[in-house]
């Protein structure tokens, strides 16, 4: 090669690394590791211990679990990945825990209104589910209701329901993580119609998903008046056994309370406490009448509580004492209810209604900050139901469930405070990306995992079926 070749050649070398990106440069000779996937250049709420807000942050996934997180440029020394996820102008979550639901009864949205609990349970709800629920009208609901929470961000539920095995099947063809409980009441239902029926069905249904990634299947006694006590406590045996969490009712309603005090010389939380039924398994959905002694007592057992702010007030079931249990340091968690008594499944709702509630309810506005109506829907729910070691916040080892929001709708312009305009200002539909377990189930609005528009055909058709058969006669 002559000389002036060789200048030539050198000149094209230098002007070439020249116009190689600084990171690449920084990588040359560096081995990376590959992941799965990378969610990139957004704010990171981690809702970790020291509530770390990352500027320009991002994820690394593999395995559906998070294996590092920090500042953007950081992961995108150390990590390639065949897929990323671009979260420029967003803010990545932890996924919205959804603490009690009755999935399929999705089907059943604005059927009855404006009762109170019982003359909705008894003369409208119970007819309803006695004359129309299969496991194709459970299948039906389920998708329904998944398309929401996910169009919500909400990436694991709590759900009892009839057919909980169909519950299981549409929820893991979905994606979506849930701790699903199979019920057990003490009449005919349209899944089993005998205790021994419905115990031998709960057995089935844990031995088949017990281990499964996304579920988590449950044994759901209604609640301790529809429930004898020789049948709660074999459940409390089946627990121990299996180690399937319980998923109940408990104090919703101050009847209740006043019903059992006559019935069983105690109140509902002082009679399961008594007969050895509490334990750190029971997730208790909307105790809404507890003492203050009764709440030292769920303390002692470790019973998740899931608050269910909404539903209680449109059945004017009272105000759960939140202030008391989240002093006493209960396992706290909000949910939506069913969507037949809330009318909807958003957590972003349910939320904003806590926060605002528990204030105009004690009178003081400091009473509980967006901040901590925040980590009631992430990490504190997760704690309510006994998994904030695996999922609720964004942390290295733990699961993959988490979800962009989109920062440039109307309603979230100015920004000035990050927990406030997530609890008091976005909507479900600002809810851009859902990822749970490392899979996106959700990309820029579009269901990945969902037909929306059969889901949609299929709900009509039943809600045609359900009015013929209450208008049948005969019909309540």
């Amino acid at each position: 090669m002559s000389k002036k070749l060789f200048l030539v050649f050198i000149c094209a070398v230098t002007v070439c690394l020249a116009g190689w990106p600084a990171s690449a440069q920084r990588n040359r000779g560096r081995r990376m590791t590959r992941v799965d996937l990378l969610v990139l250049n957004g704010t990171l709420v981690t809702m970790d211990q020291q509530r770390r807000v990352i500027a320009d942050g991002g994820v690394a996934i593999q395995g559906g679990r998070i294996v590092a997180l920090g500042e953007s440029r950081d992961l995108l020394r150390m990590y390639t990945a065949p897929e990323r996820v671009d979260a420029s102008g967003k803010l990545i979550i932890p996924g919205l825990i959804n603490g009690h639901t009755h999935i399929p009864m999705t089907l059943f949205r604005g059927l009855a209104d404006d009762l109170d609990l019982q003359d909705w349970l008894t003369k409208y709800i119970f007819p309803a589910e006695a004359k129309n629920v299969s496991e194709e009208f459970v299948r039906v609901g389920t998708r329904l209701g998944l398309a929401e929470m996910i169009r919500g961000g909400t990436t694991t539920y709590c759900d009892m329901y009839y057919f909980e095995d169909a519950v299981a099947d549409e929820t893991a063809k979905a994606g979506v993580r849930g701790v699903l409980g199979e019920t057990v009441i003490d009449f005919p239902v349209a899944d089993n119609k005998t205790n021994a029926e419905a115990m031998a069905y709960v057995a089935r249904f844990v031995q088949k998903w017990q281990g499964n990634e996304l579920i988590i299947p449950a044994v759901a006694p209604h609640a301790p008046y529809t429930v004898s006590e020789e049948h709660l406590k074999a459940i409390r045996a089946f627990s121990d056994r299996t180690g399937a969490p319980i998923v109940t009712h408990i104090s919703e309603t101050k009847r209740e309370v006043e019903d059992s005090l006559k019935a069983k010389g105690a109140s509902p939380v002082d009679y399961l406490a008594r007969i050895g039924f509490l334990n750190d398994r029971v997730i208790a959905a909307h105790m809404v009448w507890p003492s203050t002694e009764e709440i030292d007592v769920l303390k002692r057992a470790g019973v998740g509580v899931v608050h269910n702010p909404q539903s209680n007030m449109k059945l004017a079931s009272g105000v759960a004492p939140m202030p008391k249990m989240m002093a006493a340091g209960l396992r706290l968690g909000l949910g939506t209810d069913g969507a037949a008594s809330n009318n909807d499944l958003s957590m972003w709702e349910e939320m904003d209604t806590a926060a605002k509630l528990h204030k105009v309810f004690s009178g003081d506005p400091k009473v509980m900050s967006a901040e901590e109506a925040f980590a009631l829907a992430t990490i504190g729910g997760a704690a309510a139901l006994h998994l904030d070691k695996e999922i609720g916040s964004l942390e290295k080892g733990k699961r993959a469930d988490l979800v962009l929001v989109n920062r440039d709708s109307l309603n979230q312009i100015p920004l000035y405070n990050i927990y406030s305009d997530l609890v008091y200002a976005t909507k479900a539909s600002d809810v851009e990306t859902v990822i749970i377990n490392g899979r996106i189930v959700m990309r820029a609005r579009r269901l990945l995992t969902l037909d929306e528009a059969t889901i949609k055909e299929g709900a009509r058709r039943f809600r045609d079926q359900v009015i013929r058969s209450l208008s049948s006669p005969g019909a309540n």
